[in-house]
């Protein structure tokens, strides 16, 4: 942005600038050629001026309007990139306030481990597509294509699509600090960058089948979750691999089965959590009370894997519950869809049919500008042994530890995570092998950098506390 300096100022006198503060200066008009020698001398003099008046005055630096246009709006927000003390800072490491976020972009190693396996920095000049922040921010469908985690802002913001163009140019322009070489205009384009969620290609019949949620609106400023019922095909399959796909918005995508077969919900109904009033759908959520966790995912893009030989059983035209949640913190009208893809191996190669964890600790209520702990254990009655254990938390949650509880190990940690938004999925090649009386404590911590009490609850302002896993 070009601004004038001088603009809401008395104008500088014309021959005050031409002789630098003399008081007085008479021309006379007995010499016409002094005149037009005079007169050609004061409007060079006069360019010179009102060139170094607006000289000093140069356009805003780009990363300045990145700063202020997208960063302090989206990104350096209390419990996201706005210090080191935000809950999440552990899983990300990066702060982007004023002053630090050039420096801890630009030419910085990602945290990311795809894109550190990839040796792909989080800015790299000249090379946008090269560039993590691109890839988390980019508009077209499938640009997003490795695991770079969930598409930013979290938290249901969503950039225009002039603001993710500016950075791309800003980016492929040289990314440098003090210059400006993208047009401010570039903003101008105020459409939503929301990307569509491309579908996921179905397994081959003899590899599996998919189930998905077609896609649906989240209206502004709304948090929707949704449930549809669908059924397994006509035969008894066993399920070794799990690839889902959603959008770049969503919080969790999610896959039950039923405890109970009766008053199920019919089949291929979409279903909300909540009314449109943001009260809570009583009959929904009486449903969720039948649910046994199968699979799911808490980022846009996820694949889960059993260890060889051991596999999930479906039962012919099983019921299962799809669930999808979804932020819209936008003035815009969204798109939520959910896809699912059943890998399933033959009966004859399954050496132990697995069963689900889904261990919850409700009683997690952290006042607003407190860090509480909290620990719980469960118990086994038979010998168990866990092949599979994956965490689930909001945004406060800063570091989720499970221990072996009894036993020989007592103590012994086998799952940390510290990063809430892509939570750990952790295999046991050897199993964990738990007797009867021992189990498994969560021991998780929450950081309420928040200015009210946070307990447990069903929306992404409210905290959970769930150990998912598989054993057998």
């Amino acid at each position: 942005m070009v601004t004038d300096e001088t603009k809401g100022q008395a104008p500088v006198p014309l021959l005050r600038c031409i002789f630098d503060g003399t008081n007085t200066t008479f021309i006379t008009m007995r010499n016409i050629h002094v005149t037009a020698l005079l007169m050609l001398a004061i409007f060079g003099i006069v360019g010179a001026c009102k060139k170094e008046s607006t000289g000093g005055s140069a356009a805003e630096a780009s990363f300045d309007v990145i700063q202020t246009e997208v960063l302090n709006k989206s990104c350096a927000l209390s419990g996201c990139h706005a210090s080191t003390s935000d809950a999440t800072f552990a899983q990300h490491g990066l702060v982007l306030a004023p002053g630090q976020a050039y420096d801890n972009l630009v030419g910085k190693p990602s945290k990311n481990a795809t894109a550190a396996g990839m040796s792909m920095p989080r800015v790299k000049p000249f090379d946008p597509d090269n560039s993590l922040l691109y890839h988390k921010i980019a508009c077209q469908a499938g640009h997003h294509s490795a695991n770079f985690g969930n598409r930013m802002p979290m938290g249901g913001g969503v950039l225009t699509a002039g603001q993710v163009e500016f950075i791309r140019q800003w980016i492929a322009a040289g990314a440098e600090k003090s210059s400006a070489k993208v047009p401010k205009s570039v903003l101008d384009d105020k459409s939503a960058c929301q990307p569509a969620v491309v579908p996921l290609a179905p397994p081959a019949a003899s590899e599996g089948f998919q189930l998905s949620i077609a896609p649906f609106d989240i209206i502004k400023q709304f948090e929707r979750e949704v449930f549809v019922r669908q059924n397994t095909p006509n035969a008894t399959v066993y399920v070794n691999r799990l690839v889902m796909r959603g959008g770049s918005n969503s919080h969790h995508f999610l896959v039950y089965t039923f405890r109970n077969s009766t008053g199920l919900p019919s089949t291929g109904v979409l279903r909300d959590i909540r009314n449109s009033d943001g009260s809570v759908n009583l009959l929904t959520l009486a449903e969720m009370q039948n649910h046994v966790f199968f699979g799911g995912t808490m980022e846009a893009e996820k694949e889960v894997v059993l260890p060889a030989g051991v596999a999930l059983k479906l039962t012919p035209n099983t019921p299962l519950d799809l669930n999808a949640h979804y932020f819209n913190k936008t003035d815009l009208t969204l798109k939520g869809a959910n896809y699912v893809n059943f890998y399933t191996i033959p009966a004859a190669s399954v050496q132990f049919e697995a069963k689900t964890l889904d261990l919850n600790n409700q009683d997690i209520t952290t006042p607003a500008g407190q860090r509480r702990t909290f620990t719980k254990t469960w118990t086994f009655n038979t010998v168990t042994r866990v092949i599979q254990l994956t965490s689930h938390t909001h945004k406060l949650g800063e570091k989720f530890i499970i221990r072996i509880a009894g036993g020989p190990r007592n103590g012994e940690i086998v799952y940390e995570n510290t990063d809430w938004e892509h939570p750990l999925i952790k295999n046991f090649p050897t199993p964990i092998l738990l007797q009867p009386g021992e189990g498994l404590t969560s021991e998780v911590t929450f950081n309420n950098t928040t200015s009210k009490s946070v307990g447990f609850g069903l929306t992404s302002e409210d905290e959970m506390n769930i150990i998912f896993g598989y054993y057998y």
